[in-house]
């Protein structure tokens, strides 16, 4: 796990700090995760009644809540068995995520008409983005909209945090989180191309459920069959808190046994009768309760919390790459690559290497020809050694015209 490694990979003087620092992170992060994937699953069952009872349905922020805090008390139940037992609840869940993934598309694509689907500078281009901000800048706008999505690219490491528990762990945890940040990365994207693709016209959307994502199933495929696929959605997502869980209380459990948190070592516990953590699974339960509660007081409130997930875990990721580029040669580092070792980043430096090269030659033999420079939109021929003089009305016309496009 990342609060192992970057202790491992730092000299002996500056360990504790880098551990303490990174272990907070790690569960700071990680709980946010739980809390915020359990509140919009939550938020998905709703949806669904909402759908199943054609829109005369009133969901309030209670109701949320306690579905939410429901959840999570069934996940620490299921999360306090014995690891082998959780093995067998968990071993389908990848091939239930990646068919539900892909029945969606194939269903989306079959049941839009042609003439229904966006065109490709929608889905690709600017069309599609709209700003609401209220002046923010789009492109500043954009990068900060991330935030609320980016904790689905997080904690793909999840299996590094119970390699203690796993056979051949040498081998599993490293190919299992390869292949989780391969086949969400490309998966995923192809799954939000296809939604976007089929989504119809914006102003339906989110629509009576609240979720932009049924709702837009709902159009295509009818009740019946957005409901019965959506149930795979919501067991995927039913499966991602549970491992989730699983990952941040062996995560609390190793910094409480470390003498990380100031409980004297009493969540630093394996219980004789499962060898799991107990106590730091029902510590982190109660605790991840405490942020979805927040909601009833102010939602943006709670927004905010969730989007801590990103932050803390994306820099808890980069310390531990940065430490193993700073000390590499220290001679109290004493790495040693494991059978899953993909080198000092060497592919990347070739391709790197080779697309600058390439591109250099190309540019000498002929693009320098066709190629002049970024081109104005004001001004269709104008390059970037032309300055056309664009008043400030115009200007602000065209940005203008720029925020007012459409979004999914």
């Amino acid at each position: 796990m990342r609060y192992t490694a970057s202790a491992r990979l730092t000299p002996k003087k500056y360990r504790a700090r880098v551990g303490w620092v990174v272990g907070w992170l790690n569960i700071l992060g990680q709980i946010a995760g739980v809390s915020s994937t359990e509140f919009g699953l939550a938020n998905m069952i709703w949806a669904a009644v909402v759908i199943g009872k054609d829109g005369n349905y009133e969901v309030t922020q209670g109701m949320v809540v306690g579905l939410f805090a429901g959840l999570l008390v069934v996940h620490g139940i299921l999360n306090s068995l014995a690891t082998r037992q959780l093995a067998f609840l968990t071993k389908g869940f990848v091939f239930v995520n990646l068919g539900t993934t892909f029945l969606i598309i194939i269903v989306l694509l079959a049941t839009t008409p042609r003439h229904e689907m966006h065109p490709a500078n929608y889905v690709f281009g600017s069309a599609g983005v709209i700003n609401q901000t209220g002046g923010w800048n789009t492109g500043l706008a954009f990068l900060f909209g991330l935030l609320s999505v980016q904790w689905t690219m997080t904690d793909y490491d999840a299996t590094a945090h119970i390699s203690e528990e796993v056979r051949r762990a040498a081998y599993a945890a490293p190919s299992a989180i390869f292949i989780a940040v391969l086949g969400t990365g490309l998966i995923g994207w192809l799954l939000n191309i296809v939604v976007v693709l089929c989504s119809g016209p914006l102003e339906n959307l989110p629509g009576p459920s609240g979720s932009a994502f049924l709702e837009i199933m709902y159009m295509r495929m009818g009740k019946t069959g957005s409901l019965i696929l959506w149930t795979f959605v919501c067991m995927t997502a039913f499966f991602v808190v549970q491992t989730a869980l699983q990952a941040v209380s062996r995560t609390t459990y190793a910094f409480s046994r470390d003498g990380g948190l100031p409980d004297r070592k009493f969540f630093g516990h394996i219980s004789p009768l499962t060898y799991t953590p107990l106590r730091s699974i029902w510590l982190v339960t109660f605790v991840s309760i405490l942020p979805g509660l927040l909601d009833l007081a102010s939602p943006i409130a709670a927004n905010a919390i969730f989007s801590l997930t990103a932050m803390a875990l994306d820099l808890s990721y980069i310390i531990p790459i940065a430490l193993r580029r700073i000390y590499q040669n220290h001679p109290e580092v004493l790495f040693k690559p494991g059978p899953f070792y993909m080198g000092n980043g060497l592919l990347g430096k070739v391709i790197t290497i080779g697309v600058l090269v390439l591109s250099g030659v190309w540019w000498i033999l002929g693009a320098h020809k066709h190629y002049h420079g970024p081109q104005s939109n004001l001004e269709p021929a104008a390059g970037l050694d032309q300055h056309p003089t664009v008043s400030s009305e115009g200007a602000a016309k065209d940005e203008k015209s720029q925020v007012e496009v459409a979004e999914v």
